[in-house]
């Protein structure tokens, strides 16, 4: 999806708070957008996903400018952010809605994530397997007004996330 310039990537890594609070800052990022994907409901709500029942998981749909910030950029952020060899967690968040998952919009999206998967798991920096799922971007469903940009709203949060490794 291109629009102005503009290229979307999709993560999942967690608390979907902390990971929107970790790439807002970023230069060339145009905008982030918490929400819900890679499930079977339509229309979820924060409820629905927290039954651990409609396959979707808690996610942030980033609009960049390819030109100022690179996707391979964003996926090293996405690397620092999280433990990508825990299934359906992020430290005392369990669940599927919290696993980790690449929704690529292109196929240089899908490759570029495969081969830094490859890359990271080559480096020995974990000692256990990646489990992070890289699968085509399906429909977003945007989560409830109160979840965007939240810890902008009330000045941090509660969710787990690994601080950046940068």
């Amino acid at each position: 999806m291109n629009k102005n310039n503009s290229q979307y990537a999709t993560f999942a890594a967690g608390c979907f708070w902390g990971v929107e609070e970790a790439f807002r800052p970023v230069m060339g990022v145009k905008s982030t957008m918490v929400g819900y994907t890679g499930g079977i409901s339509k229309n979820p709500t924060y409820r629905d996903v927290c039954t651990n029942r409609t396959g979707h998981a808690e996610a942030i749909q980033i609009e960049f400018d390819p030109a100022v910030v690179s996707y391979e950029r964003l996926l090293d952020l996405f690397w620092s952010i999280h433990d990508p060899t825990t299934p359906n967690r992020q430290g005392p968040d369990v669940g599927s809605q919290y696993r980790s998952m690449i929704a690529y919009h292109t196929p240089e999206q899908k490759q570029l994530a495969s081969k830094s998967i490859e890359d990271l798991q080559n480096s020995g920096k974990f000692k256990n397997k990646i489990v992070t799922e890289v699968v085509p971007a399906s429909t977003f469903y945007k989560a409830e007004e109160y979840h965007q940009k939240y810890y902008v709203k009330i000045g941090g949060g509660s969710c787990y996330m690994v601080p950046p490794t940068e």
